[in-house]
C-alpha cells in the first residue's frame, strides 16, 4: 500500500467500513519508531503488565508483521521497551501497536520500526509469562484477529480482514 494514505483508503472503500471488513481504531495511540508509516499481517497477544511473551515474539523472525498486543489498557508499567524494540527491527518487524504502555522512548525513537502505545512509563512490567497467543483480542473499540492486516500512519490505524489492493 505505498504511498496510499489510510484516509484515501477509508475514502475509496466505503463499502468496506459498513460492512465491517476495514475499521479504524479509536484514536488514542502515541506515535513512536522512525516509521511512522508501516503496515502487514497481525499476530495477536493478549498479556496484561507482563511482558515474557511479548518478548518471546519479537525474538522471532517478523517477516514483515505487525505484533498487536492487547495489555489491557494498563497505565501502571511499561510493557514494551527498547530492547525487544530493537531485535523486533533487526528481526524484521514492520511494526508493534501496544493496548499499554512503553519506556525506553529515546532508544523505540531511534528504531527503524512503526510502534504505537497509549504511553510511556518508566516502571518495568512482571516476568510471569503469563498470557494468550494468537486469540482475538478488543483494542481502542474494535476486534482484532490473528492474520487480518493492519495499516498505519499518523492519521490513524486500519484493520482489514484481507490485505488491501491499491
Amino acid at each position: 500500500m505505498a504511498l496510499v494514505t489510510t484516509a484515501e483508503v477509508c475514502d475509496a472503500n466505503p463499502q468496506l467500513i459498513v460492512s465491517g471488513e476495514l475499521r479504524a481504531l479509536q484514536p488514542i495511540f502515541e506515535i513512536y519508531g522512525r516509521r511512522p508509516v508501516f503496515s502487514g499481517p497481525i499476530v495477536t497477544l493478549k498479556v496484561f503488565e507482563d511482558n515474557v511473551l511479548v518478548r518471546e515474539f519479537l525474538e522471532e523472525k517478523g517477516n514483515g508483521r505487525v505484533l498487536v498486543v492487547d495489555g489491557g489498557g494498563s497505565l501502571r508499567c511499561a510493557i514494551l521497551g527498547g530492547n525487544p524494540v530493537v531485535q523486533a527491527q533487526n528481526n524484521g518487524w514492520a511494526g508493534i501497536v501496544v493496548n499499554g504502555c512503553v519506556r525506553d522512548v529515546d532508544e523505540i525513537n531511534g528504531c527503524d520500526i512503526g510502534v504505537r502505545a497509549l504511553a510511556s512509563h518508566p516502571v518495568k512490567a512482571n516476568k510471569k509469562g503469563i498470557g494468550e497467543k494468537h486469540v482475538p483480542i478488543t483494542i481502542a473499540g474494535t476486534r482484532i484477529c490473528d492474520g487480518e492486516w493492519l495499516y498505519a500512519d499518523t492519521d490513524g490505524i486500519l484493520i482489514s480482514r484481507t490485505e488491501l489492493s491499491v
